[in-house]
């Protein structure tokens, strides 16, 4: 199996190499899929990661939730942890951790009762997880089990098995343009 370094260093030249209109068409279609689940559906209140650099688009799901009346927040990073700030408008962010968008200001939020969307490099069809290698979502789920958990990923972020780590905590499922996993 391969190691995780190994892993992202392959899916990120697959990301880089990857036309962003192709991206985008995929990214549709991925948020197609995720509106329909019920699990959207229903929850007043949806934990976002802002995409960057070639990750699954999350804007069209932020607006849908937007439009739909349902209140959205994204991470931050503090020191080794994610804090949630309600997000109402893209004018909100700035760079941040590794030039990653974050929330400039706003409210910190603790939602328990929340549907997350969550970004990762690779995963398997059992939902094991390859992430960016800080913890940071595996900390924070783990003091926050209650979620229920969306991976969002492109078909190609697809591995026949991903490492896998005891401290490591499966999203529920996985969406990719292809299939949702389960």
């Amino acid at each position: 199996m391969e190691e995780k370094q190994a892993i992202r260093k392959k899916i990120f030249a697959r990301r880089a190499e990857a036309a962003q209109e192709q991206l985008r068409q995929w990214s549709d279609q991925i948020a197609a899929h995720v509106r329909a689940m019920e699990e959207f559906q229903k929850t007043p209140c949806v934990y976002a990661y802002v995409d960057y650099n070639k990750e699954v688009f999350t804007r069209p799901l932020i607006e849908t939730a937007w439009e739909a009346g349902k209140k959205v927040a994204v991470p931050k990073v503090h020191g080794k942890d994610l804090v949630f700030y309600e997000f109402t408008d893209y004018a909100q962010l700035e760079p941040g951790y590794f030039q990653i968008p974050e929330p400039a200001r706003g409210a910190a939020v603790n939602w328990e009762e929340a549907l997350m969307l969550m970004p990762g490099v690779a995963f398997d069809e059992k939902r094991r997880r390859v992430g960016y290698g800080g913890g940071f979502y595996d900390r924070y789920l783990e003091a926050h089990p209650g979620h229920f958990t969306v991976a969002l990923a492109f078909e190609f972020q697809m591995l026949k098995e991903a490492p896998y780590e005891e401290t490591d905590i499966q999203p529920n499922r996985v969406v990719t343009q292809a299939k949702i996993y389960t």
